[in-house]
């Protein structure tokens, strides 16, 4: 396990070795942990979908990137009220 930290609501979210290895492969955008800690610990906005209420959606804008995509998105996936991240990457907007 890469951080396990807790969200505003006080459920217990944790990064694994292979969650990293993912964002590290599909999004090397995001480059630091502590952006994503910062997102879940301190988030903008969170979202979930009525499709599956076990996944929530993490938002935190970082206005100094140059790049449009300014919004962290960090995917969290809640089971038995535990939550772990399974991916992360920057967005334009919050959908």
């Amino acid at each position: 396990m890469i951080f396990e930290i807790t969200d505003k609501s006080g459920r217990k979210i944790n990064l694994s070795k292979e969650g990293r290895r993912h964002i590290r492969k599909k999004h090397p955008e995001v480059e630091e942990e502590e952006q994503i800690k910062e997102t879940i610990e301190n988030p903008d906005k969170i979202t979930s979908y009525g499709f599956d209420k076990t996944i929530h959606y993490y938002y935190k804008f970082y206005k100094h990137r140059k790049q449009p995509s300014k919004y962290l998105l960090v995917i969290v996936k809640y089971l038995n009220n535990s939550g772990y991240v399974i991916s992360s990457y920057f967005e334009t907007y919050i959908k």
